[in-house]
């Protein structure tokens, strides 16, 4: 594979993994509890938490959701700093792909061939640690959320169940783009001579 294919692939994953890291930080879907009531095994009612807001629902029907702010419900701390880290981690996304833009071949922003090949690794560096900024976050609430579940199983009633949310499985894949992403932005600059 061409040192161009692999920034411009490198670069499209960044894409990629970028509008991923905005849509985790919008859904209201970082944490699920479900309350089960002692004699059925439907769900009676769901609270999903996410990095802005919390949502209830009540019988397969969204009721309500609302920010923290606006509630009585307080934000947990993993969700706390996990809205700090991905706000962190979208800025540096952006500024990832503007350098792996910059340092195209295709796009002629800069004539000079040793820049822009300094470009494309300082874009995948970038993006490797916008990675490390999503996956901080998404490893601290997949546990807590498994110590927390854990825990509630040792309550009396049983009603209480704790899950990971759809952010974190999207989380989990967004990362890993963001380190292919990075790295093949990065091996584009090892590979000057344009072959392996």
């Amino acid at each position: 594979m061409t040192a161009d294919l692999r920034h411009l692939l490198g670069l499209a994953l960044a894409i990629v993994s970028f509008v991923g890291t905005i849509v985790i930080c919008a859904l209201p879907q970082w944490r699920v509890t479900k309350i089960f009531q002692q004699s059925s095994i439907i769900a009676s009612q769901m609270f999903t938490e996410g990095l802005w807001k919390v949502c209830s629902t009540f019988s397969a029907q969204i009721v309500e959701c609302k920010e923290y702010e606006k509630t009585l419900v307080p934000i947990h701390q993993d969700l706390e700093v996990a809205r700090a880290f991905t706000v962190i981690a979208i800025i540096m996304g952006v500024f990832g792909i503007l350098l792996g833009a910059a340092g195209s071949k295709f796009m002629n922003f800069v004539p000079d061939e040793r820049k822009r090949s300094k470009m494309a690794m300082a874009s995948g560096v970038v993006c490797l640690i916008a990675s490390i900024f999503v996956l901080i976050p998404i490893c601290w609430t997949t546990t807590t959320t498994t110590i927390q579940d854990n825990y509630n199983n040792f309550l009396p009633y049983g009603t209480l169940k704790m899950e990971p949310g759809t952010s974190l499985y999207i989380g989990w894949i967004t990362t890993a783009l963001l380190f292919l992403g990075g790295g093949l932005l990065c091996s584009s600059f090892i590979c000057q001579d344009g072959t392996d």
